[in-house]
């Protein structure tokens, strides 16, 4: 500084932006703050880790929970602290943190997506797995894993999700599934047939079903019951889905109310397949894909 500049104002929306943050007790996203007072986005998130709002946040958050019982007060710092961590990366954008966090929780990326940024199941299923390649996402989940607050500090509602996550698993989730044009094979190779139009030899294709696992950083991997491979391929094994909703119905008191309801939609549906009198297994098998996917949208 030169000896006849006066030093720069501090801006005044500055401490306004930590006033609404702390109005809202840290819930609220640095793009709505933007909004509000017309900052860009990058500003407050540069003021939010320079003037270490979460560090003020969590006494005032120590503060008010004084009295309450031990168990909540750990899983309130588990959760601070893990929200800290990621919040303090200012190369994320909220969405991006919100997606990191949930990530390390259920270890799906098509859920964590459609949770942080509140889209349809079908286009969470595209850009998961997209966001996953991202190197600084890559890099924020890592830690966020390394650190494994979530599993030290599992709350009962935590529990209670895992085995939701149990009765809607789809197998979609983990493997592709149809049918496509495949060489026929012998012993020696592709066969070979002469087409009689032109003389010239062919390979001889034929409709096969084909299934594709898919890779295992794109799944929960806590929902698979087994995988193996045998004498007639690789195979995997959900979870049973009838021993987690019965688990679900006998700790309902362990629930949110939206979990609650979204249990009994759940089960009703299931009920419903099963007494249908619907002896095409197909069909029943395409119902219970419908309930899933219903449910699942409703997930928010």
């Amino acid at each position: 500084m030169r000896g006849g500049d006066m030093p720069r104002a501090r801006d005044p929306n500055r401490d306004k932006a930590f006033e609404i943050y702390k109005k809202h007790k840290g819930k609220i996203q640095n793009i709505e703050i933007s909004k509000i007072l017309k900052v860009p986005e990058k500003t407050i998130s540069g003021w939010k880790c320079k003037d270490k709002w979460n560090e003020k946040m969590n006494g005032v958050l120590q503060k008010n929970t004084e009295y309450s019982k031990q168990k909540n007060n750990s899983q309130t710092k588990a959760g601070v602290e893990e929200v800290k961590q990621v919040i303090e990366n200012p190369e994320l954008t909220d969405k991006q943190r919100l997606f990191c966090i949930y990530y390390v929780r259920c270890f799906n990326a098509t859920k964590a997506y459609q949770k942080a940024y509140q889209c349809s199941y079908e286009t969470a299923m595209v850009n998961g797995s997209m966001l996953l390649r991202n190197t600084k996402i890559k890099s924020e989940i890592n830690s966020l894993k390394q650190n494994r607050l979530n599993r030290e500090f599992l709350s009962e509602e935590d529990i209670f999700q895992k085995y939701m996550d149990i009765a809607f698993a789809d197998i979609t989730d983990y493997v592709s599934f149809g049918t496509e044009e495949v060489a026929v094979m012998s012993m020696y190779g592709p066969v070979e047939i002469k087409n009689p139009k032109t003389g010239e030899k062919e390979i001889l294709k034929q409709i096969a079903n084909v299934v594709r696992f898919k890779d295992s950083t794109e799944i929960d991997g806590t929902i698979l019951a087994e995988v193996k491979q045998g004498r007639d391929g690789a195979s995997i094994k959900l979870a049973d889905r009838m021993k987690a909703l019965q688990w679900l119905s006998d700790h309902m008191n362990m629930a949110t109310e939206e979990q609650k309801a979204k249990v009994e939609q759940m089960k009703a549906r299931t009920e419903q397949i099963q007494h249908s009198g619907n002896n095409n297994e197909s069909d029943a098998v395409q119902s219970w894909m419908d309930a899933v996917k219903k449910a699942r949208e409703s997930d928010g």
